[in-house]
């Protein structure tokens, strides 16, 4: 027996907002909606795809994201190349996101994969990032991954 991750759920503080995000930002296709008061949630994912969720958003949370409470450390969303990183960090940087590095950033010193670190609306830490390509990029901690402390 082999676990896959299904889907990722995140709760958030306004749904309307993290869709507008998630969606027109990031690019994730709504498969579905739950738009009864109290009970609002959206699944989103890829709708050139199989149909089946990636990521759900669930309105749910009093609060923004709080690093210091066990739970999400940060969600990590791979892409093919640094270039599809940079575009982006460019459509990221046009939304007004709150990065956590400046720019393309290698995950540990001396690695090929890298990317970008930032926030959503409701301060979860979010990750963009290629597997190679991100060689010579900056590093910034030469002691720890770099996706670990941000």
């Amino acid at each position: 027996m082999t676990l896959r991750t299904g889907h990722i759920g995140l709760n958030v503080t306004d749904l309307d907002r993290s869709l507008a995000f998630y969606r027109d930002v990031l690019g994730f296709g709504v498969i579905a909606e739950g738009k009864e008061e109290e009970r609002r949630y959206a699944f989103l994912g890829s709708l050139a795809g199989d149909g089946r969720p990636v990521l759900t958003l669930w309105q749910q949370a009093q609060g923004s994201y709080d690093r210091a409470r066990a739970g999400l450390h940060h969600l990590a969303l791979e892409v093919d190349s640094v270039d599809q990183v940079r575009e982006y960090e460019t459509a990221l940087r046009d939304y007004g996101v709150d990065f956590a590095y400046e720019g393309v950033v290698a995950h540990r010193e001396g690695s090929a994969s890298g990317g970008i670190f930032f926030h959503d609306p409701d301060g979860t830490r979010l990750e963009i990032y290629a597997p190679s390509g991100a060689e010579g990029a900056p590093v910034p901690s030469a002691t720890a991954p770099t996706c670990g402390f941000f």
